[in-house]
């Protein structure tokens, strides 16, 4: 069901085999009233297709055009077949056997027959899609090209106009490789169309664009829970995190963290089913025999007000003050970043680099450290010295900046959701109601067919984490749990999760919310609360709320110095 919901988010056509049809009690007809039930209504049986033995009149039913052409011609051409499938409105099913070979060849016919090759530009694009590691332990990039053509020998860059020009990098093809299996055949050059494999390639990763090709959209799917690595006593902590490293890179839904303080690696998955076969892969790979902690929810933090977050970066011989406003976005929007900054007060090229310093990073919550989300920042404004300002210094002031706003808000702790459907026996009905009533607050009406009975709502997964063991128990294996993560919302009980957690803000050296100013020729540390009684600069901004609590931005009433030239009367207190 999660990769159904997948391929219809990114809109991708979609045929498929059903396999072990030589099991008993196998049905052909059930299955595919199953999957129409589930799947799409539009799913149809192609075996026997190869065969003379037509679905037409089951594909004419997919479409008004297709079924006008099936009353007219008596058949369904396949220019139509095609675009019924690339328009998602068909999809093709093959019921076979693949352990005897039976039906792979119809398939490969099928997929042949029913699809149409990609027109591809001259100009020169690729998309990686995978990242791995050969028999020698270099890493793989995997890679389709898009456009124009790749070379051995040939320069691959990431330059872009997006694209900062610190982060830029250059790296040359020094092999491009054709795989079967772990075969594999050297080749100078593939054409358009063509997917290939480059090693030695270091700053690639999955969904990466390059050239006209663009990068792929932000997973849909997020992590929800973190796992304690527990590594064999006497087992360097570092060299264990390096090879995670390398799985990382292979499989981009497994994020790795590494906590300093503690010395620890935590792993943050979407479900605790995966433990069990990355345990296998790590020992595989590596013959390291890791076990994992009980786990913990993975949160989310916003704020429900806006408020101006300001930080000053002024050590000796450095010098970046920034302010920022912080609003809260609607759910699920994740981060916006703008700019109101008046070119006059802070040049383009700082200004640019405040937003990169605010997207290139997770910026912590100060309730449990979790990371923020579902928030416009907005540059007001800023500062920079003619001498001693480097780039460094204004990638202190923004996150010193997001930090402050952070400890004067209302901040919000979110929780990740599932949505569930759950397939119980009609006898165990009761029981899965009164069970999910608690945790969900929309519940649909059961839905019962030949004795079963089903079950689809929302519900926290800190709710759900153990349910589907009590499912397996109460209808003795005979019921279904099925979750998908939708989002993040407000936690249904913050007070007690923050309080589980422990977590100290002002205490977090790494992620401080003090400024430091320079007095008497060193740099001293001015607590948050403290700060905007001694910054260089005013927003020029006021937040007030009305009787209705609606947000208003109004101007100053102190004049700004921000548009005065102050670099001569500052260098001599820097």
């Amino acid at each position: 069901m999660t990769l159904w919901q997948l391929l219809t988010r990114y809109e991708i056509p979609t045929f498929l085999f059903i396999n072990k049809m030589d099991l008993p009690g196998t049905d052909a007809t059930r299955l595919l009233s199953e999957m129409k039930g589930q799947l799409h209504n539009n799913c149809v049986s192609f075996s026997g297709r190869m065969d003379a033995q037509s679905p037409d009149e089951d594909i004419a039913m997919c479409d008004d055009d297709a079924l006008s052409e099936f009353l007219e011609r008596g058949h369904v051409d396949d220019d139509t077949v095609i675009s019924l499938i690339q328009r998602r409105l068909l999809f093709p099913c093959y019921f076979r056997m693949a352990l005897k070979l039976d039906g792979i060849d119809d398939l490969l016919q099928g997929l042949t027959r029913y699809t149409r090759l990609s027109d591809y530009p001259n100009e020169f694009g690729v998309k990686i899609y995978k990242i791995s590691r050969d028999t020698q332990n270099n890493r793989v990039t995997h890679l389709k090209v898009t456009g124009g053509r790749l070379a051995v020998k040939a320069p691959l860059t990431n330059r872009h106009p997006d694209v900062p020009e610190e982060q830029v990098w250059t790296e040359k093809v020094n092999q491009i490789r054709i795989c079967s299996g772990e075969k594999y055949q050297a080749v100078e050059e593939v054409l358009p169309g063509a997917i290939c494999a480059v090693p030695g390639l270091s700053h690639t990763y999955p969904g990466h664009g390059l050239g006209i090709e663009p990068a792929s959209q932000p997973p849909a799917l997020e992590p929800v829970l973190s796992f304690r690595v527990l590594l064999p006593d006497g087992y360097d902590p570092h060299s264990a995190l390096r090879q995670l490293r390398w799985l990382e890179e292979e499989y981009p839904h497994l994020a790795i963290s590494w906590v300093e303080q503690a010395q620890e690696i935590h792993l943050h998955l979407m479900e605790e089913v995966h433990l069990e076969i990355l345990s296998h892969i790590i020992f595989e790979r590596f013959g390291l025999d890791v076990t994992f902690d009980a786990g913990r929810i993975l949160y989310r933090e916003t704020i429900s007000e806006s408020v101006i977050g300001v930080g000053h970066f002024e050590p000796l011989r450095h010098y970046a003050e920034v302010h920022l406003l912080l609003e809260p976005g609607p759910q699920g929007s994740g981060f916006n970043f703008d700019t109101m900054c008046s070119e006059d007060v802070l040049p383009r090229n700082w200004q640019r680099l405040v937003l990169t310093h605010l997207e290139e990073r997770e910026h912590p919550g100060v309730l449990t450290s979790a990371p923020i989300t579902d928030m416009k920042i907005t540059l007001l404004t800023g500062r920079a010295h003619n001498k001693h300002t480097e780039g460094g210094d204004f990638r202190q002031a923004t996150y010193q900046a997001v930090r402050q706003g952070l400890m004067q808000a209302k901040c919000i702790l979110l929780e990740p959701w599932y949505q569930f459907r759950l397939e119980v026996p009609s006898e165990a009905v009761g029981r899965a109601m009164a069970d999910l009533q608690r945790v969900s607050d929309d519940l649909s009406l059961p839905e019962s067919d030949g004795g079963r009975t089903l079950l689809i709502g929302s519900a926290p997964v800190a709710s759900l984490r153990e349910y589907a063991a009590e499912v397996i128990s109460y209808t003795r294996g005979l019921g279904r749990l099925t979750c998908s993560f939708i989002g993040f919302a407000p936690c249904h009980n913050q007070n007690e999760a923050v309080a589980a957690i422990g977590y100290d803000a002002a205490g977090d050296t790494e992620n401080p919310a003090d400024s430091i100013f320079c007095s008497h020729g060193a740099g001293i540390s001015v607590k948050w609360d403290q700060v905007k009684a001694h910054m260089h600069l005013d927003s020029e901004l006021r937040l007030t709320r009305n009787e209705h609590t609606q947000l208003t931005i109004q101007p100053s009433t102190k004049a700004s110095t921000a548009k005065q030239d102050h670099s001569f009367e500052l260098d001599k207190e820097l």
